[in-house]
């Protein structure tokens, strides 16, 4: 039986991914910072080990690669140095020759190299390591976790983005998709770029958010250099903070809006709209 580790087995890809495996014949290894306080979350699913894991603690590889032959990993937003952070990882996977990686990375990488993203891909590439690169654009549960706060207690997509658009993503169907090339050859050594169905504006996000929450939500296009002050200002860190100005810097020269079919191709059905994840997460929101 194969065995799957899935690192950041709580996380909005990693959790939808773990559940997508359960009705398949793996076993499954969730590893995650917190065992027993991700117990709970995984209460009454049965064939997962839970396991600790640190991509900053190499003594944790050992017991979370124990029988494994594919890992599933995101990088954590807080580590922005890949060749600290993730290369001990990563010639970890290399030595137990693991059959393949599968990586979130990001839309566009290829184009953007001073992005975490692209090391990871290009450390991967040269130790050779079988590989699918997962390349998502911008997840609409970055609106529920990253930007909730302002959401919350503002009504305001607080949001360095200027007029630009985006093919915003749903992480449940990443989880689907990363699920389907963990089980089929046929994407081994491949790159995909998947996106939503449709590109939008911030504006037109906070008019879809004010319509279906019955609430006002404007969006109030800071800048990025008041959006870092701001961050910087409620305690986040500046390696986190910094990537994302980064990004939104990437998103606001427009290369965040280019919409494929490859998501639909993937999956066999159409992807999650933003209209269908706002309803979902309505509760979380107001």
């Amino acid at each position: 039986m194969e065995k799957i580790l899935v690192i950041g087995g709580t996380g909005n890809i990693g959790f939808p991914l773990i559940q997508y495996l359960q009705d398949k014949d793996v076993a499954i290894v969730a590893g995650t910072h917190n065992p027993k306080h991700a117990q709970q979350k995984f209460q009454g699913m049965g064939n997962i080990e839970l396991c600790h894991f640190d991509f900053l603690d190499p003594s944790t590889f050992e017991k979370a690669f124990d029988g494994v032959s594919k890992v599933f990993f995101v990088r954590p937003p807080q580590l922005a140095d890949p060749k600290h952070d993730m290369l001990p990882f990563l010639k970890f996977a290399k030595q137990k020759q693991v059959k393949q990686v599968v990586f979130i990375s990001l839309l566009g990488v290829e184009k953007n190299p001073m992005t975490p993203h692209h090391k990871i891909e290009r450390m991967i590439l040269d130790l050779k390591i079988p590989y699918t690169f997962i390349r998502p654009s911008f997840f609409m549960q970055n609106l529920n976790t990253t930007h909730l706060e302002d959401i919350k207690k503002s009504h305001d997509l607080f949001i360095p983005a200027g007029n630009s658009r985006t093919s915003f993503i749903d992480t449940r169907d990443i989880a689907e998709t990363a699920g389907i090339v963990l089980l089929n050859d046929q994407y081994l050594n491949q790159k995909l770029n998947i996106t939503g169905p449709v590109a939008l504006s911030y504006f037109e996000i906070a008019n879809i958010m004010t319509q279906i929450l019955d609430t006002k939500i404007t969006y109030s296009k800071p800048s990025l250099l008041k959006f870092r002050k701001t961050m910087l200002k409620r305690g986040t860190k500046k390696e986190f903070v910094n990537v994302m100005v980064m990004l939104y810097l990437i998103t606001q020269l427009g290369n965040a809006k280019k919409v494929t079919n490859t998501l639909s191709k993937v999956l066999g059905h159409s992807p999650r709209t933003i209209e269908d994840y706002v309803r979902d997460y309505q509760d979380v929101f107001i």
